[in-house]
């Protein structure tokens, strides 16, 4: 298992609960095809599952 984690935002929060806009905005993500990254947590692991349809994960 990979230390870190590459978080890109692929989809709009556009239409979606308000919910999953706050998960994106407390990974650090600020717009689309934007990147961060993230050690790889369970807490953090949660959010991105949360919103997986939305973001691509990448183990760095």
């Amino acid at each position: 298992m990979a230390d870190k984690i590459k978080i890109t935002q692929i989809r709009s929060t556009i239409g979606r609960p308000a919910k999953h806009g706050r998960i994106i905005r407390s990974l650090g993500i600020k717009r689309m095809h934007h990147t961060v990254e993230h050690d790889n947590t369970p807490v953090i692991m949660g959010q991105v599952e949360k919103v997986s349809h939305l973001v691509k994960v990448e183990e760095v």
